[in-house]
């Protein structure tokens, strides 16, 4: 739970990122409390992916009087104290393949913001203990000693969550979790979305599959052309009118417990 006193995770005021010359984000006004479990929803070519390279400060909006960028309260941030507090799981995860990586050794890199574990990094005791815990809390003990070459994508996956967790950040920001994986992997993922939102930890996602949407994220934000399309309560939002008008395309959708899903 918040107070009046704890700064929000991001709060962004007339934001607008330019890439290649093509204003990509177009004043954007957002703001995300800390705590807050918030789905970020658009089709392709939205503006999605800069903005959350944004928020991680891969990307940096024009300089404008007028706008300001604040994540957890602070303006100007070292990426790797940002990553500490930020917990970020992509599927940009190539660079694990073809390399003798264990699922403990990818977890453990996450100390070190590497790919496997650097050999002139001392391994602290308490490293590979928070290791091994996140591994079990997760249910993946049993990939431990596996190779990342030998895990399904639905496994590296979740790999790269426990990495994401090694300095028990405030949020996890999740970039087309779902993407690439099979139905059961999926079923696994939103799963283990749910925990982790249970434990207490922010969920960001980012997506447009909408059953990855899971129960305990109360409020989705739409974006289209670069600009907030819509924001509300996620009832209010996942409607089939107001996801017809995003996406542009006729769909129907059913609701049980929380779970919203796309009817063909």
């Amino acid at each position: 739970m918040t107070t009046d006193s704890t700064p929000p995770l991001v709060e962004l005021r007339n934001v607008t990122v330019v890439r290649n010359g093509r204003v990509v984000l177009q004043e954007v006004n957002l703001r995300i409390e800390a705590g807050e479990h918030v789905a970020i929803m658009g089709p392709n070519g939205s503006g999605k992916s800069t903005l959350i390279k944004t928020i991680t400060r891969e990307l940096y909006p024009r300089y404008d009087g007028r706008s300001s960028m604040k994540i957890f309260g602070q303006e100007n941030w070292n990426v790797f104290d940002l990553r500490s507090m930020l917990g970020i799981v992509t599927n940009d995860v190539g660079a694990f393949y073809g390399r003798p990586v264990t699922g403990r050794d990818a977890v453990l890199s996450g100390f070190f913001s590497s790919v496997g574990l650097p050999q002139h990094r001392q391994i602290q005791r308490e490293m590979r203990e928070k290791s091994d815990e996140l591994l079990a809390w997760l249910e993946i003990g049993h990939l431990a000693g596996r190779l990342v070459d030998e895990m399904s994508s639905g496994e590296v996956r979740r790999v790269m969550i426990a990495r994401a967790l090694v300095h028990d950040p405030k949020a996890l920001l999740f970039d087309e979790p779902s993407n690439s994986l099979d139905v059961f992997a999926q079923v696994e993922l939103r799963r283990t979305m749910s925990k982790l939102a249970q434990s207490g930890i922010a969920l960001l996602l980012i997506t447009h599959h909408l059953p990855d949407v899971v129960p305990e994220i109360e409020r989705v934000i739409f974006m289209r052309d670069g600009r907030i399309a819509g924001d509300g309560g996620k009832a209010e939002m996942l409607t089939a009118e107001r996801l017809e008008s995003l996406f542009g395309c006729p769909v129907r959708i059913t609701e049980h417990d929380g779970h919203y899903h796309l009817v063909s």
